[in-house]
């Protein structure tokens, strides 16, 4: 159990780093950036070592009027949860996981709200309006968007007749993904907005409330929020693959199909990327909208139709 531990600890501070780097390069070519392309030499290898030089050299301020220990704490209590959430995500098959909980999709959805927490308390103790106007939003985006996400899992859960991801993977049939399409919408846009990602990312609104929340901070403090962002694009792009198409189900021998869970996982964290360069962010109105009018009203119907088909196919 403690060298899955340590594995889990070592793909969290890994892999975000590689969306990272991904999502600079991706965005270089897709917007015509230079710098990030020059960095170091060949294609900007260097420009993620020169994030971390930067970030290591600026200094950790508190704000004068700061909850200190609470402001101090929140970048922790931001990235913790994506840690335990990848504990219980099933990579591949004969239990290549970091341990099963029989209540998987309820867990990963319960510990995955409480980062949101470290947002609202960076907000509430910077002493700053701008910081608290930021925590307040990702209050509200955080009540309206996980009723459709839990909604969306559980007609997954509904399907497989268990509420355990590896039994859900246990379950999957290839029919499954035109069946859970729509629930697999809802879920990976509902988890893009609590993850407060373009074009949801009204909480942080650099050019409205300068980065709301995150205003006060600075330094390594600063880069963990950024690296629990990046953190939560691999538990959420995990999570949909696992979900909704399939795993590491694949054509590869069982014993290989955790690359196709890689796979998967990196192309929706690609699709991630390309969102945030391509919508342009919505009013707050319209968020809200977006929610209760939206996916809402799609989860519910994707919850119809996977009851209706279960009826129907046990009879």
């Amino acid at each position: 159990m403690l060298l899955r531990c340590l594995a889990a600890l070592v793909v969290l501070l890994t892999f975000p780093l590689i969306i990272g780097q991904t999502e600079h390069k991706v965005m270089a070519h897709m917007q015509g950036r230079l710098g990030p392309m020059y960095a170091g030499g060949f294609h900007g290898w260097a420009q993620l070592v020169a994030d971390g030089v930067k970030f290591a050299q600026k200094e950790d301020i508190v704000p004068a009027g700061a909850d200190r220990r609470v402001f101090q704490l929140a970048p922790a209590v931001a990235l913790l949860p994506y840690l335990l959430v990848l504990l219980v995500i099933p990579v591949g098959p004969n239990g290549f996981v970091g341990q099963a909980v029989d209540a998987g999709i309820f867990f990963v959805l319960a510990v995955m709200g409480i980062g949101v927490l470290g947002s609202l308390m960076a907000g509430w103790a910077s002493a700053n309006k701008f910081s608290l106007l930021g925590g307040l939003r990702t209050a509200a985006q955080l009540m309206s968007y996980e009723l459709p996400m839990l909604l969306a899992g559980a007609s997954v859960a509904m399907a497989a007749g268990t509420v355990s991801l590896t039994g859900i993977m246990a379950g999957f049939h290839w029919w499954w993904i035109p069946w859970q399409a729509i629930g697999g919408f809802v879920f990976f846009t509902a988890g893009l907005a609590e993850l407060q990602r373009p074009p949801f990312d009204m909480p942080v609104a650099d050019s409205e409330i300068i980065f709301g929340a995150y205003t006060e901070y600075t330094g390594l403090r600063f880069a963990l929020f950024l690296l629990s962002e990046f953190a939560g694009i691999l538990v959420l792009c995990a999570l949909t693959a696992v979900l909704f198409l399939g795993g590491w189900h694949g054509p590869l021998p069982h014993s290989l199909g955790w690359l196709w869970t890689l796979l998967k996982t990196f192309a929706l964290a690609f699709v991630v990327i390309w969102a945030r360069v391509t919508f342009p962010r919505l009013r707050e109105d319209q968020l809200m909208r977006f929610a209760w009018t939206g996916l809402i009203p799609l989860a519910l119907l994707q919850l119809a139709l996977t009851g209706i088909i279960k009826v129907a196919i046990s009879q």
